[in-house]
Protein backbone atom coordinates (compact mmCIF):
# COMPACT_ATOMS: atom_id res chain seq x y z
CA UNK A 1 0.00 0.00 0.00
CA UNK A 2 3.11 2.11 0.76
CA UNK A 3 3.90 1.23 -2.72
CA UNK A 4 0.35 2.58 -4.08
CA UNK A 5 0.70 6.02 -1.74
CA UNK A 6 4.43 7.05 -3.29
CA UNK A 7 3.64 5.53 -7.18
CA UNK A 8 0.30 7.51 -7.33
CA UNK A 9 0.86 10.34 -5.45
CA UNK A 10 -2.03 9.56 -2.97
CA UNK A 11 -1.05 12.66 -0.21
CA UNK A 12 -0.23 15.27 -2.33
CA UNK A 13 -3.83 14.63 -4.63
CA UNK A 14 -6.10 14.59 -1.66
CA UNK A 15 -4.35 18.22 -0.36
CA UNK A 16 -4.96 19.13 -4.04
CA UNK A 17 -8.79 18.02 -3.68
CA UNK A 18 -9.04 19.41 -0.42
CA UNK A 19 -7.94 22.55 -0.70
CA UNK A 20 -10.56 23.23 -3.96
CA UNK A 21 -13.26 21.76 -1.65
CA UNK A 22 -14.33 19.17 -4.36
CA UNK A 23 -17.09 16.58 -3.66
CA UNK A 24 -17.11 14.80 -7.32
CA UNK A 25 -14.42 13.49 -8.88
CA UNK A 26 -13.54 11.44 -11.71
CA UNK A 27 -10.15 9.13 -11.74
CA UNK A 28 -9.51 8.57 -15.70
CA UNK A 29 -7.02 5.61 -15.56
CA UNK A 30 -5.78 3.93 -19.04
CA UNK A 31 -6.03 0.42 -19.74
CA UNK A 32 -2.37 -0.47 -18.65
CA UNK A 33 -3.12 0.84 -15.16
CA UNK A 34 -7.00 -0.32 -14.82
CA UNK A 35 -5.23 -3.10 -12.60
CA UNK A 36 -4.04 -0.61 -9.85
CA UNK A 37 -7.59 1.33 -10.57
CA UNK A 38 -9.35 -0.15 -6.80
CA UNK A 39 -5.90 0.17 -4.79
CA UNK A 40 -5.69 4.16 -5.62
CA UNK A 41 -9.72 4.51 -5.00
CA UNK A 42 -9.61 2.93 -1.85
CA UNK A 43 -5.92 4.57 -0.86
CA UNK A 44 -7.17 8.46 -2.11
CA UNK A 45 -10.55 7.71 -0.09
CA UNK A 46 -9.21 7.19 3.41
CA UNK A 47 -6.74 9.91 2.76
CA UNK A 48 -9.91 12.21 2.25
CA UNK A 49 -11.03 11.02 5.24
CA UNK A 50 -14.48 10.28 4.26
CA UNK A 51 -15.23 14.23 3.88
CA UNK A 52 -18.37 13.35 1.70
CA UNK A 53 -15.81 13.51 -1.72
CA UNK A 54 -17.22 11.06 -4.15
CA UNK A 55 -14.47 9.15 -6.41
CA UNK A 56 -15.83 7.79 -10.02
CA UNK A 57 -12.97 5.52 -11.74
CA UNK A 58 -13.18 6.07 -15.59
CA UNK A 59 -12.23 3.65 -18.27
CA UNK A 60 -12.30 3.02 -21.73
CA UNK A 61 -12.42 6.77 -22.82
CA UNK A 62 -14.02 8.34 -25.75
CA UNK A 63 -10.68 9.37 -27.88
CA UNK A 64 -7.49 9.12 -26.39
CA UNK A 65 -6.25 8.06 -22.86
CA UNK A 66 -3.53 10.91 -23.00
CA UNK A 67 -6.08 13.84 -23.32
CA UNK A 68 -8.57 14.52 -20.23
CA UNK A 69 -11.72 12.71 -21.00
CA UNK A 70 -14.69 15.41 -20.01
CA UNK A 71 -16.92 13.95 -21.92
CA UNK A 72 -17.07 10.65 -20.04
CA UNK A 73 -16.36 13.29 -16.92
CA UNK A 74 -19.50 15.16 -17.42
CA UNK A 75 -21.71 12.34 -17.49
CA UNK A 76 -21.34 11.87 -13.89
CA UNK A 77 -21.23 15.67 -13.25
CA UNK A 78 -17.52 15.74 -12.12
CA UNK A 79 -16.09 18.59 -10.78
CA UNK A 80 -13.03 17.57 -11.37
CA UNK A 81 -10.43 14.96 -13.03
CA UNK A 82 -7.19 13.19 -11.91
CA UNK A 83 -5.75 12.03 -14.64
CA UNK A 84 -3.56 8.64 -14.21
CA UNK A 85 -0.51 7.78 -16.23
CA UNK A 86 1.08 9.41 -19.47
CA UNK A 87 -0.21 12.66 -20.62
CA UNK A 88 -0.38 14.88 -23.57
CA UNK A 89 -0.92 17.94 -21.61
CA UNK A 90 -3.27 19.06 -24.14
CA UNK A 91 -5.46 22.43 -22.34
CA UNK A 92 -8.54 21.31 -21.53
CA UNK A 93 -12.04 23.14 -22.24
CA UNK A 94 -14.31 22.64 -19.32
CA UNK A 95 -12.91 20.71 -16.05
CA UNK A 96 -9.97 21.39 -14.07
CA UNK A 97 -7.50 18.65 -14.01
CA UNK A 98 -4.70 16.83 -11.81
CA UNK A 99 -2.12 14.72 -13.46
CA UNK A 100 -0.32 11.94 -11.71
CA UNK A 101 2.81 11.23 -14.43
CA UNK A 102 3.83 8.19 -12.19
CA UNK A 103 7.34 6.91 -11.59
CA UNK A 104 8.53 4.81 -14.02
CA UNK A 105 11.69 2.78 -12.81
CA UNK A 106 14.84 4.77 -14.04
CA UNK A 107 18.85 3.60 -13.79
CA UNK A 108 20.11 6.95 -12.64
CA UNK A 109 24.05 6.66 -12.76
CA UNK A 110 23.92 4.31 -16.23
CA UNK A 111 21.83 7.38 -17.86
CA UNK A 112 24.25 9.82 -16.22
CA UNK A 113 27.20 8.02 -17.25
CA UNK A 114 25.69 7.51 -20.71
CA UNK A 115 25.24 11.40 -21.12
CA UNK A 116 28.67 12.76 -20.27
CA UNK A 117 29.29 10.29 -22.77
CA UNK A 118 27.38 11.54 -25.37
CA UNK A 119 28.88 15.15 -24.21
CA UNK A 120 31.96 14.35 -24.98
CA UNK A 121 31.51 13.07 -28.09
CA UNK A 122 29.04 16.40 -29.53
CA UNK A 123 30.78 19.45 -29.61
CA UNK A 124 27.04 20.83 -29.10
CA UNK A 125 25.46 21.87 -25.93
CA UNK A 126 23.17 19.14 -24.41
CA UNK A 127 19.40 19.98 -23.90
CA UNK A 128 17.93 16.60 -21.66
CA UNK A 129 14.52 16.12 -22.58
CA UNK A 130 12.23 13.68 -20.49
CA UNK A 131 9.16 11.31 -20.74
CA UNK A 132 6.64 12.89 -17.84
CA UNK A 133 6.79 9.28 -16.36
CA UNK A 134 10.34 9.84 -15.38
CA UNK A 135 10.41 13.28 -14.15
CA UNK A 136 10.60 12.98 -10.43
CA UNK A 137 14.26 11.42 -11.42
CA UNK A 138 15.30 14.58 -12.86
CA UNK A 139 16.85 16.03 -9.46
CA UNK A 140 18.58 12.89 -8.85
CA UNK A 141 20.03 12.54 -12.77
CA UNK A 142 21.20 16.56 -12.23
CA UNK A 143 22.83 15.53 -8.90
CA UNK A 144 24.37 12.25 -10.16
CA UNK A 145 25.67 14.30 -12.89
CA UNK A 146 27.16 17.15 -11.03
CA UNK A 147 28.94 14.71 -8.95
CA UNK A 148 30.55 12.33 -11.89
CA UNK A 149 31.36 16.13 -13.83
CA UNK A 150 33.86 16.84 -10.74
CA UNK A 151 36.29 13.88 -11.73
CA UNK A 152 36.26 15.34 -14.98
CA UNK A 153 38.12 18.78 -16.28
CA UNK A 154 36.42 19.06 -19.37
CA UNK A 155 33.58 21.64 -18.76
CA UNK A 156 30.22 20.24 -20.16
CA UNK A 157 27.23 22.39 -20.88
CA UNK A 158 24.19 20.85 -20.00
CA UNK A 159 20.43 22.02 -19.55
CA UNK A 160 17.60 20.28 -18.22
CA UNK A 161 13.83 20.68 -19.64
CA UNK A 162 11.79 21.33 -16.16
CA UNK A 163 7.90 19.74 -16.01
CA UNK A 164 5.31 22.85 -17.16
CA UNK A 165 2.81 21.83 -14.64
CA UNK A 166 1.23 19.38 -13.24
CA UNK A 167 -2.67 21.08 -12.38
CA UNK A 168 -4.68 22.56 -14.97
CA UNK A 169 -7.87 24.87 -15.57
CA UNK A 170 -9.91 25.64 -17.62
CA UNK A 171 -9.18 27.68 -20.70
CA UNK A 172 -11.40 30.34 -22.17
CA UNK A 173 -8.35 30.63 -25.26
CA UNK A 174 -8.37 28.39 -28.38
CA UNK A 175 -5.05 28.53 -28.01
CA UNK A 176 -4.82 27.28 -24.27
CA UNK A 177 -3.17 30.22 -22.40
CA UNK A 178 -2.80 30.29 -18.73
CA UNK A 179 -3.57 26.92 -18.24
CA UNK A 180 -1.16 26.39 -14.96
CA UNK A 181 -2.50 28.39 -12.09
CA UNK A 182 -0.07 27.62 -9.77
CA UNK A 183 2.99 25.29 -9.30
CA UNK A 184 4.54 22.90 -6.90
CA UNK A 185 7.91 21.32 -5.71
CA UNK A 186 8.48 19.44 -9.32
CA UNK A 187 6.62 22.15 -11.53
CA UNK A 188 7.05 25.58 -12.81
CA UNK A 189 4.24 28.40 -12.69
CA UNK A 190 4.79 29.61 -16.28
CA UNK A 191 2.24 30.49 -19.29
CA UNK A 192 1.82 28.67 -22.55
CA UNK A 193 3.14 30.21 -25.76
CA UNK A 194 1.55 33.10 -26.67
CA UNK A 195 -0.21 32.43 -30.42
CA UNK A 196 1.42 33.39 -33.65
CA UNK A 197 -1.50 34.46 -36.11
CA UNK A 198 0.99 33.94 -39.60
CA UNK A 199 0.57 31.35 -40.94
CA UNK A 200 3.35 31.60 -43.08
CA UNK A 201 5.86 31.47 -40.09
CA UNK A 202 6.40 27.55 -39.28
CA UNK A 203 9.06 28.08 -37.61
CA UNK A 204 9.44 28.03 -34.02
CA UNK A 205 5.44 28.63 -33.18
CA UNK A 206 6.03 26.27 -29.70
CA UNK A 207 8.57 29.13 -28.19
CA UNK A 208 7.81 32.42 -26.99
CA UNK A 209 10.53 34.94 -26.76
CA UNK A 210 10.60 36.82 -23.02
CA UNK A 211 13.47 39.28 -22.83
CA UNK A 212 16.49 37.79 -24.12
CA UNK A 213 15.34 34.26 -23.56
CA UNK A 214 13.33 32.02 -25.97
CA UNK A 215 11.11 30.10 -23.91
CA UNK A 216 10.09 26.88 -25.21
CA UNK A 217 7.29 24.58 -24.27
CA UNK A 218 6.22 21.36 -26.13
CA UNK A 219 4.47 18.25 -24.54
CA UNK A 220 4.71 19.35 -20.74
CA UNK A 221 8.07 20.64 -20.49
CA UNK A 222 9.45 23.74 -20.19
CA UNK A 223 13.03 24.70 -20.96
CA UNK A 224 14.64 28.21 -21.81
CA UNK A 225 17.50 29.43 -24.22
CA UNK A 226 19.06 32.70 -25.03
CA UNK A 227 17.71 34.74 -27.80
CA UNK A 228 21.13 34.85 -29.69
CA UNK A 229 21.27 30.66 -29.49
CA UNK A 230 19.29 28.79 -32.34
CA UNK A 231 17.60 25.50 -30.79
CA UNK A 232 19.32 23.85 -33.97
CA UNK A 233 22.78 24.20 -32.43
CA UNK A 234 21.45 21.86 -29.69
CA UNK A 235 22.00 17.78 -29.08
CA UNK A 236 18.44 17.11 -27.94
CA UNK A 237 19.31 13.80 -25.30
CA UNK A 238 15.50 12.39 -24.92
CA UNK A 239 15.22 9.83 -22.30
CA UNK A 240 12.28 7.81 -22.68
CA UNK A 241 11.11 4.95 -24.94
CA UNK A 242 10.40 5.56 -28.71
CA UNK A 243 6.50 6.50 -28.40
CA UNK A 244 4.44 9.28 -29.40
CA UNK A 245 5.77 11.93 -27.05
CA UNK A 246 9.39 11.04 -28.65
CA UNK A 247 7.95 11.27 -31.97
CA UNK A 248 6.07 14.67 -31.42
CA UNK A 249 9.73 16.10 -30.05
CA UNK A 250 11.79 14.52 -33.08
CA UNK A 251 9.34 16.16 -35.45
CA UNK A 252 8.87 19.31 -34.25
CA UNK A 253 12.84 19.27 -33.76
CA UNK A 254 13.88 17.46 -36.87
CA UNK A 255 16.76 19.50 -37.93
CA UNK A 256 18.30 18.79 -34.52
CA UNK A 257 20.68 15.83 -33.34
CA UNK A 258 18.51 13.77 -31.46
CA UNK A 259 19.74 10.87 -29.35
CA UNK A 260 17.64 8.71 -27.37
CA UNK A 261 18.29 6.95 -24.03
CA UNK A 262 16.05 3.69 -24.13
CA UNK A 263 15.66 3.08 -20.13
CA UNK A 264 14.61 -0.78 -21.19
CA UNK A 265 17.93 -1.87 -22.48
CA UNK A 266 20.01 1.04 -20.58
CA UNK A 267 21.90 2.12 -24.22
CA UNK A 268 21.49 4.83 -26.37
CA UNK A 269 19.81 4.92 -29.76
CA UNK A 270 20.69 7.06 -32.60
CA UNK A 271 19.02 5.61 -35.13
CA UNK A 272 16.61 8.30 -36.75
CA UNK A 273 16.18 6.50 -39.72
CA UNK A 274 12.63 5.70 -39.63
CA UNK A 275 12.00 9.76 -39.28
CA UNK A 276 12.88 10.25 -42.37
CA UNK A 277 10.68 7.81 -43.35
CA UNK A 278 8.18 8.83 -41.35
CA UNK A 279 8.76 12.62 -43.06
CA UNK A 280 8.73 11.22 -46.58
CA UNK A 281 5.39 9.49 -46.37
CA UNK A 282 3.84 12.62 -44.71
CA UNK A 283 5.30 14.69 -47.94
CA UNK A 284 3.39 11.93 -49.81
CA UNK A 285 0.40 12.11 -48.30
CA UNK A 286 0.32 15.91 -48.03
CA UNK A 287 0.93 15.70 -52.24
CA UNK A 288 -2.03 13.22 -52.75
CA UNK A 289 -4.29 15.41 -50.89
CA UNK A 290 -3.74 18.12 -53.26
CA UNK A 291 -5.65 16.14 -55.66
CA UNK A 292 -8.31 15.72 -53.41
CA UNK A 293 -12.29 17.41 -54.16
CA UNK A 294 -14.39 15.56 -51.16
CA UNK A 295 -12.37 15.85 -48.05
CA UNK A 296 -13.25 14.76 -44.68
CA UNK A 297 -12.78 16.07 -40.91
CA UNK A 298 -12.48 13.64 -38.21
CA UNK A 299 -13.00 15.23 -34.64
CA UNK A 300 -10.78 13.28 -32.74
CA UNK A 301 -11.27 15.03 -29.76
CA UNK A 302 -14.10 16.70 -27.59
CA UNK A 303 -11.91 18.26 -25.04
CA UNK A 304 -8.90 19.99 -26.17
CA UNK A 305 -9.08 23.39 -25.96
CA UNK A 306 -9.53 24.84 -29.25
CA UNK A 307 -10.47 22.10 -30.90
CA UNK A 308 -13.89 23.93 -32.60
CA UNK A 309 -12.05 26.54 -33.55
CA UNK A 310 -9.59 24.79 -35.51
CA UNK A 311 -12.65 22.71 -37.19
CA UNK A 312 -14.22 25.88 -38.14
CA UNK A 313 -10.37 26.80 -39.64
CA UNK A 314 -10.36 23.71 -41.53
CA UNK A 315 -13.66 24.38 -43.05
CA UNK A 316 -12.58 27.73 -44.33
CA UNK A 317 -9.84 26.58 -45.69
CA UNK A 318 -11.44 23.41 -47.96
CA UNK A 319 -14.11 26.02 -48.75
CA UNK A 320 -11.73 28.38 -50.11
CA UNK A 321 -9.33 25.79 -52.06
CA UNK A 322 -12.64 25.14 -54.04
CA UNK A 323 -12.94 21.50 -52.62
CA UNK A 324 -16.27 19.93 -49.92
CA UNK A 325 -16.24 19.19 -46.72
CA UNK A 326 -17.52 16.68 -44.14
CA UNK A 327 -17.85 16.89 -40.75
CA UNK A 328 -17.37 13.24 -38.97
CA UNK A 329 -17.74 12.40 -35.09
CA UNK A 330 -16.84 8.81 -34.51
CA UNK A 331 -14.89 8.04 -31.63
CA UNK A 332 -11.51 6.35 -32.34
CA UNK A 333 -11.50 6.03 -36.25
CA UNK A 334 -10.68 2.82 -37.88
CA UNK A 335 -10.76 1.67 -41.05
CA UNK A 336 -13.71 -0.12 -40.67
CA UNK A 337 -15.55 2.64 -39.18
CA UNK A 338 -14.00 4.84 -42.55
CA UNK A 339 -14.78 2.75 -44.91
CA UNK A 340 -18.39 3.46 -44.37
CA UNK A 341 -17.40 7.12 -46.47
CA UNK A 342 -15.83 6.01 -49.65
CA UNK A 343 -16.63 9.26 -51.30
CA UNK A 344 -13.78 10.96 -48.83
CA UNK A 345 -10.43 10.82 -50.72
CA UNK A 346 -8.73 12.24 -47.58
CA UNK A 347 -9.26 13.08 -43.99
CA UNK A 348 -8.04 15.65 -41.82
CA UNK A 349 -7.56 14.29 -38.37
CA UNK A 350 -8.40 16.53 -35.59
CA UNK A 351 -6.63 15.32 -32.63
CA UNK A 352 -3.82 16.05 -29.93
CA UNK A 353 -0.38 16.57 -30.25
CA UNK A 354 0.95 12.98 -29.36
CA UNK A 355 -2.09 11.12 -31.78
CA UNK A 356 -2.47 13.17 -34.32
CA UNK A 357 0.04 10.55 -36.92
CA UNK A 358 -2.39 7.95 -37.34
CA UNK A 359 -0.82 5.35 -39.02
CA UNK A 360 -3.52 4.72 -42.14
CA UNK A 361 -1.55 2.47 -43.96
CA UNK A 362 -4.77 -0.04 -43.49
CA UNK A 363 -7.03 2.58 -44.60
CA UNK A 364 -8.79 3.26 -48.14
CA UNK A 365 -8.39 7.08 -47.99
CA UNK A 366 -4.77 8.76 -46.38
CA UNK A 367 -5.53 10.44 -42.93
CA UNK A 368 -3.70 13.99 -42.15
CA UNK A 369 -2.72 16.50 -39.65
CA UNK A 370 -4.18 20.13 -39.69
CA UNK A 371 -0.85 21.57 -40.28
CA UNK A 372 -0.49 19.67 -43.58
CA UNK A 373 -4.12 20.21 -44.33
CA UNK A 374 -2.62 23.66 -44.16
CA UNK A 375 0.17 23.14 -46.47
CA UNK A 376 -2.31 20.80 -49.14
CA UNK A 377 -4.82 23.40 -49.75
CA UNK A 378 -2.96 26.56 -49.80
CA UNK A 379 -2.16 27.43 -53.10
CA UNK A 380 1.56 28.26 -53.55
CA UNK A 381 2.63 27.04 -49.81
CA UNK A 382 5.53 25.25 -50.00
CA UNK A 383 6.71 22.50 -47.10
CA UNK A 384 10.50 23.51 -46.01
CA UNK A 385 10.71 21.19 -43.33
CA UNK A 386 9.13 22.51 -40.11
CA UNK A 387 6.44 20.59 -38.63
CA UNK A 388 4.04 21.02 -36.17
CA UNK A 389 1.46 18.35 -34.96
CA UNK A 390 -0.43 20.62 -32.07
CA UNK A 391 -3.13 22.60 -33.55
CA UNK A 392 -3.81 25.71 -31.74
CA UNK A 393 0.08 26.55 -33.23
CA UNK A 394 -2.37 27.21 -36.32
CA UNK A 395 -5.25 28.63 -34.95
CA UNK A 396 -5.56 32.37 -36.61
CA UNK A 397 -8.71 34.40 -36.56
CA UNK A 398 -8.11 35.36 -40.63
CA UNK A 399 -10.01 34.06 -43.00
CA UNK A 400 -7.96 31.86 -46.29
CA UNK A 401 -8.19 33.90 -49.22
CA UNK A 402 -9.81 32.07 -52.26
CA UNK A 403 -7.48 31.53 -55.33
CA UNK A 404 -7.91 33.47 -58.14
CA UNK A 405 -8.70 31.88 -61.01
CA UNK A 406 -6.27 33.45 -63.01
CA UNK A 407 -3.72 31.49 -61.20
CA UNK A 408 -1.59 29.09 -63.45
CA UNK A 409 -2.34 25.31 -63.20
CA UNK A 410 -0.02 23.41 -60.67
CA UNK A 411 1.89 20.13 -61.19
CA UNK A 412 0.56 17.14 -59.94
CA UNK A 413 2.97 14.92 -58.36
CA UNK A 414 0.48 12.03 -57.88
CA UNK A 415 -0.93 12.62 -61.59
CA UNK A 416 2.42 13.45 -63.04
CA UNK A 417 0.98 16.48 -65.11
CA UNK A 418 -0.57 19.66 -64.79
CA UNK A 419 -3.89 20.12 -63.12
CA UNK A 420 -6.10 22.75 -63.04
CA UNK A 421 -8.01 23.20 -59.12
CA UNK A 422 -11.82 23.81 -59.32
CA UNK A 423 -12.56 27.06 -57.55
CA UNK A 424 -15.93 28.28 -55.70
CA UNK A 425 -18.63 29.34 -58.26
CA UNK A 426 -20.79 30.88 -56.32
CA UNK A 427 -21.84 33.86 -56.98
CA UNK A 428 -19.30 34.31 -60.07
CA UNK A 429 -19.65 36.87 -62.10
CA UNK A 430 -18.60 36.79 -65.94
CA UNK A 431 -16.19 39.53 -67.58
CA UNK A 432 -18.14 42.00 -69.80
CA UNK A 433 -16.25 41.50 -72.60
CA UNK A 434 -16.45 40.01 -76.42
CA UNK A 435 -15.07 37.06 -75.29
CA UNK A 436 -17.20 36.08 -72.70
CA UNK A 437 -19.90 34.44 -74.93
CA UNK A 438 -17.02 32.20 -76.82
CA UNK A 439 -15.93 31.06 -73.60
CA UNK A 440 -19.42 29.93 -71.98
CA UNK A 441 -19.85 28.08 -75.06
CA UNK A 442 -16.50 26.48 -74.86
CA UNK A 443 -17.84 25.70 -71.38
CA UNK A 444 -21.15 24.32 -72.41
CA UNK A 445 -19.76 22.43 -75.38
CA UNK A 446 -16.96 20.52 -73.35
CA UNK A 447 -17.01 16.61 -73.77
CA UNK A 448 -17.84 15.11 -69.85
CA UNK A 449 -16.80 11.65 -69.21
CA UNK A 450 -20.27 9.36 -68.54
CA UNK A 451 -18.31 6.55 -67.00
CA UNK A 452 -19.33 6.04 -63.55
CA UNK A 453 -16.12 4.23 -62.84
CA UNK A 454 -13.99 7.46 -64.03
CA UNK A 455 -16.11 9.42 -60.88
CA UNK A 456 -15.92 6.65 -58.38
CA UNK A 457 -12.36 5.62 -58.45
CA UNK A 458 -10.54 8.59 -60.39
CA UNK A 459 -11.81 11.27 -58.10
CA UNK A 460 -14.08 13.00 -60.83
CA UNK A 461 -16.67 13.20 -57.79
CA UNK A 462 -16.97 17.02 -56.28
CA UNK A 463 -19.47 16.00 -53.68
CA UNK A 464 -21.23 13.27 -51.55
CA UNK A 465 -24.18 13.61 -54.28
CA UNK A 466 -22.53 12.98 -56.82
CA UNK A 467 -20.86 9.69 -55.87
CA UNK A 468 -23.83 8.71 -54.61
CA UNK A 469 -25.24 9.10 -58.21
CA UNK A 470 -22.71 7.61 -59.64
CA UNK A 471 -22.82 4.14 -57.83
CA UNK A 472 -24.66 1.33 -59.32
CA UNK A 473 -26.28 0.48 -55.80
CA UNK A 474 -27.76 3.40 -53.24
CA UNK A 475 -29.14 1.81 -51.06
CA UNK A 476 -33.12 1.26 -50.42
CA UNK A 477 -34.55 4.45 -51.85
CA UNK A 478 -38.04 3.23 -52.02
CA UNK A 479 -38.18 3.74 -55.62
CA UNK A 480 -39.99 0.97 -58.14
CA UNK A 481 -40.45 0.57 -61.36
CA UNK A 482 -43.86 -1.91 -60.66
CA UNK A 483 -46.35 -1.21 -57.67
CA UNK A 484 -46.84 -3.61 -54.79
CA UNK A 485 -49.63 -5.82 -55.01
CA UNK A 486 -52.88 -4.85 -53.11
CA UNK A 487 -51.99 -5.40 -48.90
CA UNK A 488 -53.77 -8.61 -48.16
CA UNK A 489 -54.84 -9.26 -44.05
CA UNK A 490 -52.83 -12.22 -42.97
CA UNK A 491 -54.07 -14.22 -40.51
CA UNK A 492 -55.18 -13.62 -37.18
CA UNK A 493 -55.15 -15.05 -33.55
CA UNK A 494 -52.84 -17.58 -32.29
CA UNK A 495 -50.42 -20.02 -34.17
CA UNK A 496 -51.67 -23.07 -31.74
CA UNK A 497 -54.85 -21.73 -33.66
CA UNK A 498 -56.00 -18.93 -36.14
CA UNK A 499 -59.16 -17.52 -36.27
CA UNK A 500 -59.65 -19.03 -39.73
CA UNK A 501 -58.62 -22.70 -38.60
CA UNK A 502 -60.88 -22.22 -35.78
CA UNK A 503 -64.18 -21.28 -38.63
CA UNK A 504 -62.59 -24.20 -40.34
CA UNK A 505 -63.18 -26.79 -37.88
Amino acid sequence: MDNISSRYEIPRTAEFLRGRAYTRVALQFPDELLKDAAPVSRALRRELGGGGTKLFVMADTAYNSCCVDEVGASAIDAQCVVHYGHSCMSPTSNLPAFFVFGKAPLDVDACCRSLLDCSRESNKPILVLCGLEYAHALVDIKGATVKLCKSDSRNYEIQYADVLCSEMSPSSSPTGEEQCPQSNESTLNDDLPVQNDDLANFVNTCCNVEGSMRKYNLGGLTWSISIDAKIDDYLLYCIGEDNSAFANVALTFNKCDIVRYDTVANQLSRDVSHLMKILRRRYYLVEKAKDANIIGILVGTLGVAGYLDIIEQMKNLIKAAGKKSYTLVMGRPNSAKLANFPECEVFVYVSCAQTALLDSKEFLAPVITPFEAVLAFSRGREWTGEYLLDFKDLITSEKPEVASRSEEARFSFIKGGYVEDDLPQENEEHPETSLALAELTEKALSVRNQNNDAVLYQGGAKSAIDYLKARSYRGLTGEYEVAPDTVLVGRTGRAAGYSDEKTKQ
